[in-house]
């Protein structure tokens, strides 16, 4: 296996506090929008309203349709202490992110906590408010913990509400750490995509945030077709790498699910170009190629659906037509409806994107690994997109601004 040698001081840059946007804009679409020419190395200016009249005619526009979930949730100690808690991933009695959300009394979770040291043992409680001026009861207990993690035990009144319902009513929406404020009523509606379906994720795919109904509705006049992929955004999304040896960083695991439809789309129009919003939907896109790709290699579909961080730099790679044929084949043989899997897929400068030809993406911190994705897709064409954002005021980060690029030698707008 060739893992590319890349050092992490080649993905800093200076990103001033006064460019990580606090707000989002208002509406949706006034965002700003930088796209860049591949063919001519020229930056363009413009508005996310009017995205699509830099989108490829009869293209595929493909959006991750998970749902940030209120994964927050602050306990008060009788004493007046605070205790915040994190809710990470699911263990009991389901490890599968949809199925965990639709459980009901008692839960077992996953977790930060915040201000750890105050609560040594016990059981926190709070109340929370339901419809028809009726109340919760929330209770939670630690029953283990590893290094910064907590395995917390969840118990609720009613307890036929589900997990889902009781997040809702008793937690808040995680905003990113690096938005220095506490969640208001409008981040429910703003740090959320218009087309979330699918509740599961920490923190928001940020580059569907720009996207209004209007948008979407006006797809048809490019014959542009929306198809939907699900990744569940974990928080691992913000962890720096730490390592100056990028091979040396641990990536990781996110839940991702792919519908036979989507698959069948991409397979019937092998030479559509393929939009994707986001570097979630990226990796979900490339997870899937990575499986069609083990399982021609003889895998079984259970196992060929988790991707591992350095699967794709084994150096073989078949067409994406042969996986996705592969991929549909499996699918029939097992009686399934669509890939449920996991990925902790790592792309660096070398890899080989397959099912990805252009990316809209927000500006993305230094030293992440979702940085290191934009260069692998567009090389040293970010420093260039990244100053240019910098010198002309661009609003970095979740709530910030959008840009546009495009794999090399394709036919634009």
């Amino acid at each position: 296996m060739s893992i590319p040698k890349i050092y992490l001081n080649d993905f800093i840059y200076d990103l001033p506090q006064e460019r990580i946007a606090q707000f989002p804009v208002e509406p949706r679409d006034k965002s700003r929008l930088l796209i860049y020419n591949p063919n001519t190395g020229f930056l363009d200016e413009d508005i996310f309203k009017n995205i699509l009249k830099y989108l490829p005619n009869d293209s595929f526009l493909i959006f991750n349709e998970t749902r940030v979930v209120h994964a927050r949730i602050i306990f008060r100690k009788p004493t007046g202490g605070q205790i915040e808690v994190f809710c990470l991933h699911p263990t009991s009695p389901s490890t599968v992110i949809e199925t965990a959300f639709q459980q009901t009394s008692p839960v077992i979770w996953k977790a930060f906590v915040g201000n750890a040291k105050q609560w040594k043992s016990g059981v926190l409680q709070m109340d929370f408010d339901l419809e028809n001026q009726h109340k919760g009861i929330l209770r939670v207990k630690q029953i283990g913990r590893n290094e910064d993690t907590f395995s917390l035990e969840f118990s609720w009144q009613p307890e036929e509400l589900t997990f889902s319902q009781v997040l809702e009513a008793a937690g808040k929406i995680p905003l990113p750490p690096y938005i220095r404020r506490e969640a208001q009523p409008m981040d429910d509606i703003r740090y959320q995509t218009v087309y979330a379906k699918q509740n599961g994720s920490v923190a928001a795919p940020t580059a569907g945030l720009h996207f209004t109904q209007d948008i979407i509705q006006s797809l048809p006049q490019k014959k542009i077709q929306p198809l939907h992929l699900i990744l569940h955004v974990g928080a691992g999304t913000f962890k720096p790498v730490d390592q100056d040896d990028i091979r040396q960083h641990i990536m990781h695991t996110e839940e991702i699910i792919v519908k036979r439809e989507t698959i069948e789309n991409l397979l019937l129009s092998p030479h559509k170009p393929r939009v994707v919003v986001g570097t979630t939907g990226v990796r979900t896109l490339e997870s899937l190629y990575q499986t069609g790709k083990k399982l021609l290699q003889g895998m079984s579909l259970d196992e060929a659906v988790h991707t591992n961080q350095w699967d794709p730099y084994d150096g073989y790679l078949p067409q994406p037509t042969q996986a996705l044929k592969a991929i549909l084949n499996a699918l029939d043989k097992d009686k399934k409806d669509a890939i449920r899997g996991t990925t902790s897929l790592m792309i660096i400068p070398g890899y080989s994107f397959q099912l990805t030809d252009v990316l809209i993406t927000n500006f993305h911190q230094p030293r992440s690994t979702l940085l290191m994705l934009i260069a692998a897709f567009c090389g040293d064409t970010w420093k260039k997109a990244y100053n240019y954002a910098l010198e002309h005021q661009f609003r970095f980060l979740s709530y910030g601004d959008a840009c546009l690029f495009f794999k090399n030698n394709l036919q634009l707008y």
